[in-house]
């Protein structure tokens, strides 16, 4: 059994390590937020010790790690908004933990390799949620595209419409300078599964970019990619809405739709499995998607909105 601490433990995502950490067999011992409406930990882990003073949870974590009485935590779980988990994994990695970051697993490329030196010094590893590269949809396109002749490109959308109410903008995730913005806190793991599927990114250009969505092209070894993310309810479909949905999903290729709206319950759990067996995704396997969502932020965009794409037109 490994004894996992979670930081974060109020986050929409929590839940999904909770449980992930339950279904492999292991203990959470400690958790932090500075937000209490963490009950949901009593569906999991009831005895686990909680803090909302990160001092106080770091005093714990310290703690344990001295007594030398085999309760030390193996792994810290991470869960807090983007701009913390540079500074959270360095936190797991001196006190002589593996961290299990989410995604983006830091916002800037060269904090990639400061982390980098930490692991190489403290000896332990940082590992991130990258569920889509185990997503079997995912999967199964992957060996589709890999099988095809050299020197094919495919052509491929991607649409990714999530509706995020007024309390998204009052968040922390309503503020770049913390979340990234929207191409950032909603597409990365889109971005590293388009260059898990379709390899060396060759281009990346910002057609439009606005606090509520974002739009561009995306060049790959093996694919041309146009892309559309958007937080905005009024981007998606009209018949969609009617009937009650408030998020859109669509990747095709060759304009044949790709669906992997579904299973995605587990792949949590599958990723700590996997970690937990000795593999798991490291920092270098996310530093493609990073650099990619960094060039979308600090480029200008091209201002390519009234034929970029349908729903961008008004």
């Amino acid at each position: 059994m490994k004894y996992f601490s979670l930081i974060g433990a109020a986050g929409y995502i929590a839940p999904r390590h909770m449980k992930a950490i339950k279904d492999t067999g292991n203990l959470l011992i400690a958790a932090f937020d500075p937000n209490d409406s963490v009950g949901i930990i009593d569906s999991y882990f009831p005895n686990a010790d909680f803090f909302t003073e990160f001092e106080r949870f770091d005093r714990y974590i310290d703690k344990l790690r001295r007594q030398q009485d085999g309760h030390a935590v193996d792994y810290v779980s991470i869960c807090s908004p983007n701009y913390l988990h540079d500074s959270h994994i360095r936190f797991a990695l001196k006190n002589n933990a593996d961290a299990i970051c989410e995604k983006p697993i830091v916002l800037n490329h060269w904090n990639i390799d400061a982390l980098q030196a930490i692991e190489k010094d403290t000896g332990r590893k940082v590992h991130t949620v990258l569920q889509l590269r185990l997503h079997p949809a995912i999967i199964a396109l992957k060996k589709e595209v890999d099988a095809a002749p050299a020197g094919t490109k495919f052509d491929v959308n991607l649409t990714y419409i999530t509706s995020r109410g007024k309390w998204y903008f009052n968040s922390w995730k309503g503020d770049s300078k913390k979340s990234g913005g929207v191409a950032t806190n909603i597409g990365v793991h889109f971005y590293d599964m388009l260059h898990f599927v379709f390899g060396k990114l060759l281009d990346n250009k910002l057609h439009y970019r606005d606090d509520f969505k974002a739009g561009g092209f995306l060049e790959y070894e093996k694919a041309r990619v146009r892309w559309f993310l958007s937080v905005d309810a009024n981007d998606i479909p009209a018949e969609l809405l009617q009937q009650g949905k408030r998020t859109y999903r669509s990747l095709t290729m060759n304009g044949r739709e790709i669906e992997f709206s579904d299973g995605f319950a587990d792949l949590h759990t599958r990723i700590y499995e996997d970690i937990l067996a000795g593999g798991g995704f490291g920092l270098e396997e996310n530093r493609v998607a990073i650099e990619t969502v960094g060039s979308i932020r600090t480029q200008t965009p091209l201002g390519l909105v009234g034929d970029y794409h349908p729903f961008l037109k008004k």
